[in-house]
């Protein structure tokens, strides 16, 4: 007959525990492998450029113009093919503010520039002088200048905004002007930038402005070779004579442009 364990329930109990204990055991010693499993290697950085050629651009990409379209001109289309051409300034024009604001070639090319452009301009260049022009021909054959660089000392001006510069209040537009009339032979037709006419320049390089409709008005007078008549508010300085026509026609045939005379500045 087999003996019975005089303890038996006690007996059970630790071989329960034992068992629990050596389960935790193992269970923490796997933590423990788990935290101490080596990191994968970090990915190796991409590679460095030593010298190598940009990816070239496909065979149908247009070639990027190297400077922006005038501001305030519209698109490219309107204000024509990016040129670059060479001339000698003959004489500098300016505006009906006193301005100056483009001038003419030796070889007869009209260019035309922001006014701001213009005391540096005349700083540094004079009529005689050769010139590089970067810009944009128009549909009249007149350039408008984003870049002009004197060939002799190789100064260059690019059209970009004068810092801080705030526009005129409207009430003291017009307040330097003077009461002008000009008559000669037209020269040259100035051009608003998709190429409409909008005034012409005398032989003796007087600026008579118009604005395009009123210069549709006069297909057979706003011509080059032809003789005008013109009245109007504007500036005579050293570089030359410009008004804004409020009448217009022929030597002693002038049309009123307006309903009524402008008022005296």
């Amino acid at each position: 007959m087999q003996a019975i364990p005089k303890y038996p329930r006690r007996h059970a109990t630790a071989r329960v525990l034992n068992a629990i204990h050596v389960t935790a055991l193992v269970v923490a010693s796997a933590g423990c492998a788990a935290q101490t499993q080596p990191e994968p290697p970090a990915a190796p950085p991409p590679p460095v450029a030593t010298g190598a050629m940009p990816p070239v651009p496909p065979r149908d990409m247009a070639p990027m113009v190297p400077f922006p379209p005038p501001r305030g001109g519209g698109p490219l289309a309107d204000v024509g093919p990016a040129v670059t051409a060479q001339g000698t300034v003959s004489r500098f024009l300016i505006n009906p503010d006193g301005d100056v604001d483009g001038f003419l070639t030796s070889d007869g090319v009209l260019v035309h520039f922001p006014p701001h452009m213009g005391a540096q301009l005349t700083a540094t260049v004079r009529p005689g002088d050769e010139v590089q022009v970067s810009g944009w021909r128009n549909a009249a054959g007149n350039l408008t200048a984003q870049r002009i660089i004197d060939t002799r000392s190789g100064q260059q001006l690019v059209d970009q905004p004068p810092p801080g510069a705030l526009p005129l209040p409207r009430e003291l537009r017009g307040a330097g002007l003077s009461r002008l009339s000009a008559q000669g032979q037209v020269a040259h037709v100035t051009t608003a930038p998709r190429g409409e006419p909008d005034g012409v320049i005398l032989a003796d390089g007087t600026v008579i402005k118009l604005t395009p409709p009123v210069a549709q008005q006069f297909p057979t007078l706003v011509q080059t070779g032809v003789k005008v008549s013109a009245q109007g508010y504007g500036t005579r300085n050293q570089y030359g004579t410009a008004l804004q026509a409020t009448a217009f026609g022929s030597p002693g045939n002038l049309t009123r442009l307006y309903d009524r005379a402008l008022p005296a500045p």
